[in-house]
């Protein structure tokens, strides 16, 4: 195996060779924001809306970030790998403590750290389950603390599935990692942004470009029920692209796999995004 480009605090190395300290408030309390920011065939995609999320998740939660500096150690490691698909790893953390604690000091200086991997953008057709949103309340903030998605995401794992549909009191937010879009009625729906919603990189440039071609959106709340009766479903997401589900554990569905309108929605996304002309 190739040996992981990284980049901490500044200075580029091998993944293996980089040490973070145990006192890493990302470490300690997840006190830190991430992106993923994907590119294909050597062109990122969407790179401005990626570096502006991870400004706005920064600012949230009151870690300075030097955006500029940032942009280029993301920029360098695409530029200097070896492969043509794949995805950075960015974080951005509150910094190191001398000894763990709640509080931090005002003095704390903020630690980053990146790493480049290639990631093959293929078609996946999933199988889901329900289960309760148990992540913390400001789930619009790009932060690590992801325990609830990962305690969903395993168990959903455990039961043969590949991803999860979360929902608070019957309706839904997203996946465990990823946005969620259904079909009925020729009308392409996605639960509208709350603090309970990732705003969706992926998300926002696909109902820009389907509307773009006429296609009808609408972003409101939707419950289970809404999922089992659609023609079509599919989570999106940076490394997902669009991802059709085929299955929801213990439910019986009329999914269409072959949906003219499912189909027509990815051809767009494939044409304006993941393309090699």
């Amino acid at each position: 195996m190739n040996q992981i480009q990284a980049v901490y605090n500044g200075k580029f190395d091998f993944l293996d060779k980089i040490k973070i300290s145990p006192l890493s408030r990302a470490y300690t309390f997840s006190d830190s924001v991430y992106e993923v920011i994907p590119f294909y065939n050597s062109k990122i995609i969407a790179f401005d809306k990626h570096i502006l999320r991870l400004k706005n998740s920064a600012k949230a939660l009151s870690i300075a970030i030097n955006i500029d500096a940032t942009s280029e150690e993301i920029m360098h490691l695409i530029k200097q790998c070896d492969f043509k698909d794949g995805y950075v790893y960015y974080q951005a953390s509150r910094g190191v403590d001398d000894i763990r604690s709640h509080v931090y000091k005002e003095s704390i200086s903020t630690e980053t750290f990146g790493y480049i991997v290639e990631h093959a953008f293929k078609p996946k057709s999933l199988k889901v389950m329900f289960c309760e949103d148990l992540r913390w309340q400001r789930c619009d903030i790009k932060s690590t603390s992801l325990l609830g998605n990962v305690m969903s995401m395993n168990f959903a794992s455990d039961k043969g599935c590949d991803e999860v549909i979360m929902h608070k009191n019957d309706l839904i937010t997203e996946g465990g990692a990823s946005n969620v879009f259904f079909i009925n009625n020729d009308c392409v729906y996605t639960p509208s942004l709350s603090s309970n919603i990732l705003p969706g990189i992926t998300r926002e440039l696909l109902i820009t470009k389907i509307k773009e071609r006429g296609i009808r959106v609408e972003e409101g709340q939707y419950t289970i029920d809404d999922l089992i009766n659609a023609k079509s479903i599919w989570l999106t997401s940076s490394t997902k692209g669009l991802a059709q589900v085929s299955e929801i554990l213990d439910y019986k569905t009329n999914l269409e796999m072959d949906n003219t309108l499912f189909i027509k929605c990815e051809e767009i996304f494939k044409k304006n995004f993941l393309s090699r002309g």
